[in-house]
């Protein structure tokens, strides 16, 4: 294996578990998981906070950096696959 490869593989799985964590703090909008940390409790505001958009944000930014090295990946394999050998 070779440096890109490696270097991909680092990042996907780092975003992987990064956007895991985002998916499992945002807002409960009817149950799910987030209903596990508390988030199933009802608040008097309405609207979005400043912390659920930047939230929103962070999630959509950590999803394409993880759609890019994956489709990095698939390019690295695919159109060079002498780059994936070990010898």
């Amino acid at each position: 294996m070779t440096w890109p490869i490696v270097t991909l593989s680092v990042v996907l799985i780092l975003t992987s578990l990064v956007l895991a964590l985002f998916i499992l703090l945002h807002k409960s909008r009817g149950g799910g998981m987030s209903d596990l940390f508390g988030g199933g409790m009802t608040t008097g505001m309405g609207g979005t906070s400043v912390a659920e958009r930047n939230l929103d944000r962070l999630t959509i930014t950590v999803g394409l950096v993880w759609l890019a090295a994956v489709v990095g990946l698939l390019v690295l394999y695919r159109y060079f696959p002498e780059v994936g050998t070990l010898g």
